[in-house]
């Protein structure tokens, strides 16, 4: 019994591991709980496997000012019964930064710095991978010849990705640059994952759950159904995403 006591001791009773986290992140343009609650609740409707129960980080920059800390708590509570979990602020502001400790969330780092575009976009909601240590330019794309999973996250540091197999339903493929599938994309793809606005999604057959370039997405329910099965490309136009059948 003491040798097992000291066995279980010595063991570790953690491990810390830094690896790629997926975040949605939401804007935030007003502090008018109601407002913020009556726009989340009717995006999480539209996709609710997606959105329910995710965690997201908050970005105040789009407000121009600091909000006080009972105002965020506001917006907090309002998240929270949208059903998203708030896990942290995302913003380069000192705003932010001045809300962490009474809010208890950590600050997260920016997906990138927040430009107000010339006219007042709404609420906004972006698929932002936290940013990782970028490879040099230049480096030749990432090639993967087996089927990816569901489950599996597949992410192209600093290049493109290639899949030449079919990318499976609950399975990610992420990449800096493009995304190339050269079979059946039924999962989710995000290219441009640092911010590279050129970045593409080109795939075989489009099934995709989700597709996002720079942080700009489409989930399922409303991606165009006249392009399932096809092969396409998607882009990003200003702040808007694009599809189009290739070869069309």
């Amino acid at each position: 019994m003491t040798t097992q006591r000291a066995e279980a001791a010595a063991a570790p009773a953690i491990d810390i591991r830094f690896g790629q986290v997926g975040l949605i992140q939401v804007l935030i343009w007003t502090t008018d709980p109601g407002a913020i609650l009556d726009e989340l609740t009717g995006r999480v409707a539209t996709a609710p496997k997606f959105f329910q129960r995710t965690a997201v980080s908050l970005d105040v920059g789009p407000l121009g000012r600091e909000p006080s800390v009972e105002q965020m708590r506001g917006v907090l509570e309002a998240v929270r019964r949208a059903g998203m979990c708030p896990v942290g602020l995302s913003s380069g502001a000192a705003a932010a930064q001045a809300l962490t400790q009474p809010l208890g969330l950590p600050l997260l780092p920016p997906f990138r710095e927040f430009q107000p575009p010339a006219e007042a976009l709404g609420g906004a909601l972006r698929v932002e991978p936290v940013p990782a240590q970028a490879e040099p330019a230049g480096a030749l794309a990432q090639v993967h010849a087996q089927p990816v999973r569901s489950g599996q996250r597949l992410y192209g540091r600093g290049r493109d990705l290639v899949v030449t197999a079919m990318v499976g339903a609950g399975a990610e493929v992420i990449a800096d640059g493009c995304v190339h599938v050269y079979g059946a994309l039924r999962g989710r793809a995000v290219a441009g994952a640092r911010g590279e606005t050129a970045a593409r999604v080109f795939c075989q057959e489009f099934h995709a759950e989700l597709v996002s370039i720079a942080g700009v997405f489409r989930v399922f329910e409303t991606l165009p159904p006249e392009l399932a099965g096809k092969p396409v490309q998607a882009w990003l136009d200003g702040d808007a995403l694009r599809f189009e059948r290739l070869g069309a």
